[in-house]
């Protein structure tokens, strides 16, 4: 697992990892990851999604609604539609293969220069229990010969965050789809996130799960301490 939790505000604390991924060495090549974008659209059949809704209709009813009320007659519906749009990240987003020539060049001092973003809002559903867990994304990255779009990089978060996941493969995948895109000298990205599951079941717990994943550059301590100071910094504004 290429993760790290962080529950303590001292960012020396998540500074000196062990799970900083060399770019060119772990990854295929990026045509190779054009699929996770560029996916066709998923298809229901018509009969398909009457049998959907019966299904839900059926467990609603089992475990006590009342589905004969003007405002839950169509609560199956509803539901399935709403389910169905929360995972919107299947149907991939090719939008994301569009990217633009960098200024930098390659040149040494590029190395040290980050492009910061967030805090960027994302909703998932955990795929253990199909419950929502909601928090924001902060990613960095150091570019090469490419640069992406900044409001790409809310799409990558959310491409990867509306689909069956878990706090820490969102991650990796967030990481790994930029690199895929743009082959930068590093990625950075810190999640910060809390869960329903824990808190509508089970030890009913209230906090907030922090994890960090890096690439290529920020094997530089520097680099990850400068992040992670400046994504902390934009959470508490």
């Amino acid at each position: 697992m290429e993760t790290d939790l962080a529950t303590s505000d001292e960012p020396d604390n998540v500074v000196e990892p062990d799970n900083v991924v060399e770019l060119g060495s772990a990854h295929a090549a990026a045509e190779a990851r054009r699929s996770w974008f560029d996916l066709p659209p998923r298809v229901i059949a018509p009969d398909d999604w009457k049998r959907y809704r019966a299904a839900i209709a059926e467990i609603f009813s089992a475990f006590g609604m009342d589905l004969t009320t003007a405002g839950t007659r169509e609560t199956p519906e509803r539901y399935l539609r709403a389910l169905y749009d929360a995972t919107a990240g299947y149907d991939g987003d090719a939008k994301l293969l569009t990217s633009f020539p960098s200024e930098a060049h390659r040149a040494p001092e590029s190395r040290l220069a980050q492009i910061v973003e967030g805090p960027i809002e994302f909703q998932c559903l955990c795929e253990h229990h199909a419950l929502p867990f909601v928090g924001v994304a902060h990613i960095s990255y150091i570019a090469a010969d490419r640069i992406i779009g900044i409001s790409k990089l809310t799409r990558l978060v959310r491409l990867f965050a509306r689909r069956f996941t878990v706090q820490e493969r969102l991650g990796e995948q967030i990481a790994d789809g930029l690199v895929s895109l743009i082959d930068p000298l590093g990625v950075a990205v810190r999640l910060e996130a809390t869960h329903l599951c824990t808190q509508m079941r089970g030890v009913e717990e209230h906090s907030r799960t922090v994890t960090t994943f890096w690439r290529g550059a920020f094997a530089d301590p520097d680099l990850r301490r400068e992040f992670l100071l400046e994504a902390r910094g934009r959470s508490d504004r």
